[in-house]
């Protein structure tokens, strides 16, 4: 983190528990270390969303995981994630979002223990559940503190570098996952994936126990028991069917539980509207401002789009192109970096551009794909990694111009007591967003391959995926003009 990015004049001053930070044109150095401290406990959660994959293959041999062991061991991370991040959020407005980012910090360090020294499948996905709630607990309070504690230009700067470290999480995951596993540390294996968890999540509790400003509802009102359940109960109905539908091949069951879930939510909806004046779980008028409902629907897309895009990509270029997973973790690698650099020129903009930065980006990324599929239409089995960089890179480069910005206007406007919850709301979109596109990939791309593992039918699937990519990115595109279209415009 540079000193001309945030500046290091000191400040001296502790801000109320419901105010935030004063502003300065420069962040003050202990405002620095609780931005970095926040940003590593984000780089904790999505590394541990990808830093297993590379790792599963021993995984399996060493505890003797079946195939459907190994899929709870990623779908018992996320599942808890999804349901308990608008819980997570509320409570760290009601009880103090520093206080409850320890505390899920504490749950996801002994759960990372846990998996370290797991001998066998069922205590592991146990500990991979047990990680998936403490990371409920501590994502939704970086998103919040870091929207009360920050002001103005530093403000952006913080969001900027929050989709910074987003990006690089990306590049990272994969290739620590692969090389911690293969230097085999101590004859341990894949142990020091979640082992490395141990000594961060120590250094996030002692230096955010330091230097990270409390900050909880002036009044604290009674958590909504009935709303945490209710919302719990929908989420899971329906995220859990999107995720294990296409490996079941979409049986009845999925649909029930979709209907129920659906109706689950109604049902949640409706409380909350009862509730309005009794210390809802989910102020509905967050969604009465355009700011908020369209940035969170925007997210919803960009989740959705990322679910059906990188799952098909991942086939495209193994089964479509002939690719090695070597190769194919380069391509990877190429996207991430030009996603990082799209989030660094977000966060050395602070902020100054308003929504055209993220609408640009959008642009750009939509740009590249279509270059992407019309290359890939022309060349066919030719095409190779080098040919494909420019576009590649392009595309993940739009990217990572739109997490940062997007997250900061969304949650602008949104009253400080209600951060938390506004927070766990806008992960929450994502998250559904990434179940929704991975369902759809059973319509649009292994409908059309129909299981097929030819080079032809793979590549002709891939193509249609990209149609449907182009116009998430103009939807997404569009719904940007719910955020604000002045620097000025934002409340700070």
């Amino acid at each position: 983190m540079s000193s001309s990015a945030l500046g290091s004049e000191p400040q001296h001053t502790t801000p109320p528990p419901d105010h935030p930070a004063p502003h300065h044109p420069r962040m003050a150095l202990a405002a620095r270390i609780a931005l970095l401290v926040l940003l590593v406990a984000e780089l904790m959660d999505i590394l541990d969303q990808s830093v297993v994959l590379t790792a599963l293959p021993a995984i399996q041999v060493s505890t003797g995981a079946g195939p459907a062991a190994v899929q709870w061991l990623t779908t018992g991370y996320s599942l808890p994630v999804a349901v308990g991040l608008i819980t997570g959020g509320r409570l760290g407005d009601l009880h103090g979002r520093r206080r409850v980012l320890l505390i899920g910090t504490v749950v996801f360090t002994a759960a990372s223990l846990l998996c370290g020294l797991a001998t066998g499948p069922g205590v592991l996905i146990g500990a991979r559940v047990l990680q998936g709630v403490g990371v409920a607990l501590m994502i939704p309070q970086v998103l919040a503190t870091l929207h009360v504690t920050f002001e103005g230009q530093n403000r952006s700067k913080a969001f900027g570098l929050y989709g910074a470290v987003l990006s690089l999480a990306n590049v990272l995951g994969p290739v620590l996952g692969g090389l911690l596993t293969e230097a085999d540390l101590f004859g341990l294996s894949w142990r020091p994936t979640f082992l490395i968890n141990v000594p961060v999540g120590l250094a996030v509790l002692l230096l955010g126990r330091r230097f990270i400003p409390e900050s909880t509802v002036r009044k604290a009102d009674r958590l909504d028991v009935t709303g945490v359940l209710l919302s719990a109960l929908a989420i899971v109905l329906i995220v859990f069917p999107l995720t294990e539908g296409h490996l079941h091949h979409w049986p009845l069951w999925c649909f029930a539980l979709l209907a129920a879930g659906l109706l689950a939510l109604g049902a949640f909806l409706r409380h909350q509207r009862g509730k309005q004046d009794d210390a809802p779980l989910v102020r509905l008028s967050l969604f009465r401002g355009g700011q908020f409902a369209g940035g969170t629907a925007a997210q919803l897309v960009h989740g959705l789009l990322c679910g059906m895009f990188f799952l098909t990509w991942s086939l495209y270029l193994q089964r479509g192109l002939g690719m090695s997973p070597f190769h194919a973790a380069l391509a990877f690698v190429l996207l991430s970096l030009g996603e990082l650099a799209g989030a660094t020129i977000a966060a050395r903009s602070a902020g100054r551009f308003a929504r055209r930065l993220p609408q640009a980006g959008t642009l750009i990324a939509l740009g590249a794909t279509a270059a992407y599929g019309l290359q890939a239409d022309a060349v066919q089995a030719d095409l190779g990694l080098v040919a494909m960089t420019a576009p590649v890179v392009l595309i993940g480069f739009g990217l990572g111009m739109v997490s940062g910005p997007l997250a900061d206007m969304s949650l602008a406007r949104v009253p400080h007591e209600d951060a938390g919850s506004a927070s766990g709301l806008f992960n929450t979109a994502m998250h559904l967003g990434i179940a929704l596109g991975t369902a759809l990939t059973a319509l649009v791309f292994f409908a059309a391959t129909d299981g097929s593992p030819d080079a032809g039918p793979n590549r002709e699937a891939f193509l249609t995926v990209l149609w449907w990519v182009g116009g998430l990115l103009a939807l997404m595109w569009a719904l940007m003009f719910r955020l604000p279209g002045r620097v000025d415009s934002r409340a700070d």
